[in-house]
C-alpha cells in the first residue's frame, strides 16, 4: 500500500490551518466555520456539518489522515500512472483532490494530462482551479501554484 506522501500533508495543512479556534476557549479546540468555497469545515479542511462539537488539534491530524488516505486512494483510482511518478507529483494531486475532490479529478482535463505524462499541461490545468463560490480566491491562486511546483 502506497502511503500519503509528507508533501501532501504538509500542502493541506499550510492551505488549511487550523482554523477557528475562539481566543476564550482554554482547550484551543477549533469550531465549525463556513469556508470561502461555502462548505462546513473544522480542522485541517475536515467537511463536516454545522452541528459538529469542536476539536482538537490531535482530533484534527486523524481526521486529516483519513481525509488524506481517502484523497490518495481515488488520486490512483484516476490517475494510476502517478504510481510510478514522484512522490512530489503525486502528492500535488493528492492535495489537489483533497481540496476539490475526486469527482472533480475525475472529470478534468488535468486527470488526462496526468495519465499522458503531459506535466507541462497538467501545471497549466492546475491554474484553472482557483474559483469558490463564483470568484477567484487567492488562497486557491497560491495553492495551486505550491502544486504546480511539486509536479514539475
Amino acid at each position: 500500500m502506497i502511503a500519503v506522501p509528507q508533501a501532501a500533508v504538509e500542502l493541506a495543512k499550510r492551505f488549511e490551518g487550523f482554523h477557528r479556534v475562539p481566543k476564550n476557549d482554554p482547550l484551543r479546540r477549533a469550531h465549525p466555520y463556513i469556508c470561502p468555497a461555502g462548505f462546513w469545515t473544522v480542522g485541517f479542511g475536515h467537511l463536516c456539518k454545522p452541528d459538529h462539537p469542536p476539536i482538537s488539534e490531535a482530533d484534527a491530524e486523524v481526521y486529516l489522515a483519513q481525509d488524506l488516505m481517502t484523497a490518495l486512494t481515488a488520486t490512483l483510482r484516476y490517475c494510476p500512472v502517478l504510481a510510478t511518478e514522484s512522490e512530489s507529483r503525486m502528492a500535488a494531486i493528492v492535495d489537489f483532490t483533497f481540496n476539490l475532490g475526486a469527482g472533480r479529478l475525475q472529470t478534468s482535463t488535468l486527470r488526462r494530462r496526468v495519465n499522458m505524462l503531459d506535466w507541462l499541461g497538467a501545471v497549466q490545468e492546475l491554474s484553472r482551479w482557483v474559483h469558490g463560490g463564483g470568484k477567484v480566491l487567492p488562497g486557491l491562486v497560491v495553492r495551486r501554484q505550491a502544486e504546480a511546483v511539486l509536479l514539475r
